[in-house]
């Protein structure tokens, strides 16, 4: 997809101040079953389609809005993602605007996940669906 330069202007801002983590670290994160909230931040048709086993869905346009709710303790570690690395970017830096100190954006996002062949799931996340 292509970007426009506007809104990449904005994705290399927020960057300048987020921290990022990579795949294989969430892929590791994940099979040592640490914990953390792992949240998927993109739109509800791409959730339906598919997501990383043991995400939960806040997509960017309801984020901010419903995050305190659904993740209270401002200092949850939260790892979050998006089609390809650019939204989750821009959440993060919000939620770090609200008092989230230990927020993450994967970088690659789930294009990324997807093309380096590890598990996703599909579903309504109560079964183990998964996809390789």
């Amino acid at each position: 997809m292509e970007h426009s330069e506007k809104f990449l202007r904005i994705v290399r801002d927020a960057k300048s101040r987020i921290r990022e983590i990579g795949l294989a670290e969430v892929k590791r994160k994940l099979d040592a079953g640490e914990r953390f909230q792992l949240v998927d931040v993109r739109e509800e048709s791409e959730w339906a389609k598919g997501r990383l086993p043991g995400a939960r869905h806040l997509g960017k346009g309801i984020l901010e809005r419903d995050v305190e709710k659904a993740i209270p303790d401002p200092g949850t570690e939260i790892v979050l993602y998006c089609g390809g690395g650019f939204r989750s970017a821009l959440a993060a830096d919000n939620l770090q605007k609200m008092g989230y100190t230990k927020v993450l954006s994967m970088d690659g996002g789930f294009r990324g996940w997807t093309e380096a062949g590890y598990p996703t799931q599909t579903g309504s996340g109560d079964e183990p669906d998964y996809r390789h």
